[in-house]
């Protein structure tokens, strides 16, 4: 436990050795993505993962096995044959919190659009990519619109807005997956850099920021994200999300690090 506000890398490093291992992450949905060597059928099964991200974890992980067991053991493989006939009536039921069947009919249907269009969902995001962000957040607000292409209303809460100012958690958490790679993460988009990524800010993270005194924003929305993920910067400029699973580990063992 960490009682002093001028936390240090070595304090979070030390807290990283204990708990950011791979046998620590079920129920986290990204236990999901360790079945996929493919990067092409990881990307598909996380993007999918962390749209469902929200909610009780054990209804997320109930959701999860109900997706992605009707896929089989390649995404990608599954979607390429697929049809709005076929997706409609494998997941026409589908239910999770305010996400109805048809918003995750809308959203593969999108993906394989994506697929078609830039070859991997990977494909698309690097095209909006610019070297002299900061963030990645302007590549973010452009994959979304290239993502949805301007229709992004079937998909009700699955897909946040960018522009709206939403912390886009989900989202940030899909990058996180896809771009680090140690014990947790698993990693595939090499052509992005971990250093731009942004905190998947969420109420548990945002408390911690807080408590740490990276920010005193009282909304946790993008601007308090990117007042974190700095904080986070100034610690490790190469990978601000190197403690982000460990410390939202912590919240679920109800561990405090004050």
């Amino acid at each position: 436990m960490i009682s002093d506000r001028s936390i240090t890398a070595r304090d979070l490093d030390g807290l990283y050795q204990q708990y950011n291992r791979r046998e620590r992450v079920h129920p986290d949905p990204l236990v999901f993505l360790y079945a996929y060597a493919d990067v092409r059928d990881r990307e598909i099964a996380g993007l999918l993962a962390s749209s469902l991200a929200y909610g009780r974890v054990a209804q997320i992980y109930k959701s999860l096995c109900c997706v992605l067991e009707k896929m089989g053991p390649s995404p990608l493989s599954f979607l390429n044959r697929s049809t709005r006939q076929s997706l409609t009536e494998a997941y026409g039921g589908f239910s999770h919190r305010f996400a109805t069947g048809k918003n995750l009919v809308n959203l593969m249907l999108m993906i394989k659009d994506v697929l078609d269009r830039y070859g991997s969902i990977h494909g698309c995001f690097v095209s909006g990519l610019t070297i002299e962000a900061e963030t990645l957040l302007p590549a973010l607000t452009r994959f979304v619109a290239a993502f949805t292409a301007g229709n992004a209303q079937g998909l009700g809460h699955l897909i946040p807005l960018p522009e709206r100012g939403s912390a886009c958690k989900r989202l940030n958490l899909f990058l996180r997956w896809m771009v680090r790679r140690d014990d947790v993460d698993p990693g595939g988009w090499d052509q992005i850099p971990a250093s731009k990524l942004i905190i998947p800010l969420d109420v548990h993270m945002h408390r911690v920021g807080v408590r740490l005194g990276f920010t005193r924003r009282r909304q946790a929305d993008m601007r308090t994200a990117l007042e974190i993920t700095r904080a986070f910067r100034q610690i490790i400029p190469e990978d601000p999300l190197r403690y982000d699973f460990t410390l939202c580990r912590m919240g679920m063992d109800g561990v405090s690090i004050m």
